[in-house]
């Protein structure tokens, strides 16, 4: 923190449906405050917007809809001082902005990766060895509306954050009780690996299905063969969690199924979406990649994962309809 004001430095890398989302209570929180000064990095159309308008969020969560961080800035090289940075931007973003981060974190600087995937603890200290990362997984269901704007809707968002396990002296409970006093849903668990590999069973398995076949999280679920085939990425991933000594219960594979069942049944998957609403960049090596990354640095195979990626790979030069699989156990 200040040393001379005492006053915790936070920074929100993205303002998309996650960083808007948590931003937002952020910034409505310690606007004028002593105890807390929020800085926002954005870009393009966003910047301005937030620059001139603030950042509105539609929620039934925040009858007034619009904050004012104490800053906004066009680049991280702008940050400063930080004592917490929320990184909130798309996984394959992620590497170029920790290299643009690298001559910025202070020592002692903590991140908070607000991402989906299993990978992003690994990727982060790989480029920022020497800062304190602290593993995360999110739930909220929050988006872009327009630029400034995110909409939200449903239950309020959530983090599960944990400790870093390279830096164990490092207590960030202080630092992430700025985010609960602002209303953020937050549980910290010493070791959040567990609760970030059981979304990711859920978040890869059927967002592969789903973008391969086009089909619904109720399909996928329903549907015998595609059932099947989530099924088998399942194994994959618990093969390779396991083998990592991440503590999941044993019926895992289950517990993902009967949550698949309370979503709606036309729910598509964003990866779904993407890749049928033909997006150049996807996240599909967010899920799959890792994955085969794992797998071979673990000599374990991963056939099913490796197969269905060519295939979603291939969607977008084929054309190819949405067939019928065939799954080999």
């Amino acid at each position: 923190m200040d040393s001379q004001r005492n006053t915790a430095e936070l920074a929100v890398v993205g303002l998309g449906g996650v960083g808007g989302y948590f931003g937002f209570k952020l910034a409505k929180q310690y606007a004028g405050s002593m105890g807390a000064r929020v800085t926002f990095v954005a870009r393009g159309a966003t910047l301005a917007a937030v620059c001139e308008h603030g950042l509105t969020l539609l929620s039934p969560e925040h009858p007034d809809s619009v904050a004012h961080p104490a800053r906004v800035v066009e680049s991280v090289a702008e940050l400063g001082a930080v004592n917490l940075l929320l990184l909130c931007v798309k996984e394959y973003d992620l590497e170029d902005l920790c290299r643009q981060l690298q001559p910025v974190l202070p020592a002692g600087a903590a991140v908070l990766p607000l991402m989906n995937g299993v990978d992003i603890y690994d990727r982060i200290r790989r480029i920022l060895p020497h800062t304190v990362i602290l593993p995360a997984c999110v739930y909220v269901a929050s988006h872009l509306k327009e630029a400034g704007v995110v909409e939200h809707r449903g239950n309020p968002g959530s983090i599960v954050a944990g400790q870093d396990p390279r830096n164990a002296s490092f207590d960030p409970r202080p630092l992430l009780g700025l985010l609960t006093d602002a209303g953020i849903r937050l549980e910290y668990q010493t070791d959040a690996f567990p609760a970030i590999w059981t979304k990711f069973f859920f978040i890869a398995s059927f967002g592969l299905v789903s973008a391969r076949y086009n089909r619904s999280i109720g399909q996928v679920h329903e549907e015998p063969a595609l059932h099947a085939r989530a099924r088998v990425l399942m194994q994959e991933i618990e093969a390779i969690a396991r083998a990592r000594g991440i503590a999941l219960p044993d019926d895992l594979i289950e517990r993902t199924f009967q949550k698949a069942a309370t979503f709606p049944y036309h729910t598509p998957t964003s990866l779904q979406l993407d890749v049928h609403g033909g997006k150049g960049r996807t996240e599909l090596d967010l899920f799959a990649g890792a994955i085969l990354t794992y797998g071979d640095a673990l000599g374990l195979p991963v056939p099913e994962t490796r197969a269905i990626r060519q295939e979603i790979l291939a969607l977008s030069t084929t054309g190819e309809p949405h067939q019928t699989p065939v799954v080999q156990r």
